[in-house]
């Protein structure tokens, strides 16, 4: 089980994504202080890359970010670098749009399968029993995906296979009745409440 280190990362997450994110084509923000919203991690099987899903609400809608956590630069992902950040246990950490990390992938492919557990957000070895994974097609197949930005999410793409739609703004009405799969789980809304609702959809 991944660990999580009770300590700071300078600049913070939220100070990364605060610069980041309004140029993603999915962003629906006005620009608001970020705040987190809530999320969970996977683990890595060979425990070098850290995996979170991380809702960042900016007071009027929810955004999520699948982000990764590595000790060094992945090759070929300049493109999907959120910036760098020294970790006060670990060191210099980079951080990715999880969406473009093929090990992110795997274990969100898993996920759906039922072959891999979410994990709390913030301990360490404490399955997140919020989350849902359903899926009942045929396996993914090992090998990086085919990612494709747009206004509504971003779509992994497999041969094959249904696209797998990660929601960027998060809405607790989002239809999944036509669905062939999905992973749900809890945020925190813009009143302080807690919703419930789709974080991933396969179509």
């Amino acid at each position: 089980m991944a660990v999580v280190h009770d300590t700071t990362m300078t600049p913070g997450k939220l100070e990364l994504l605060a610069a980041w994110l309004p140029a993603r084509p999915w962003f629906a923000g006005r620009g608001g202080e970020l705040r987190k919203a809530g999320g969970f991690r996977l683990d890595d099987p060979d425990g070098e890359v850290g995996i979170e899903f991380m809702a960042v609400g900016d007071g009027r809608h929810v955004h999520l970010v699948p982000m990764t956590y590595r000790g060094a630069p992945l090759d070929g992902a300049d493109h999907a670098l959120i910036g760098t950040s020294e970790h006060g246990v670990l060191g210099r950490r980079w951080l990715y749009d999880g969406v473009h990390d093929p090990v992110f992938q795997a274990q969100l492919f898993a996920l759906l399968e039922g072959r891999a557990v979410a994990q709390a957000q913030n301990a360490s070895d404490m399955p997140d029993e919020a989350v849902e994974g359903r899926y009942g097609g045929d396996p993914f197949p090992a090998g990086p995906a085919a990612v494709a930005d747009g206004p509504d999410g971003t779509d992994l793409k497999l041969p094959g296979r249904p696209a797998v739609r990660v929601l960027r703004v998060l809405r607790p009405d989002a239809d999944v009745a036509d669905a062939a799969g999905y992973v749900a789980g809890e945020w925190t809304s813009a009143d302080g409440g807690t919703v419930r609702g789709p974080l991933v959809v396969v179509r």
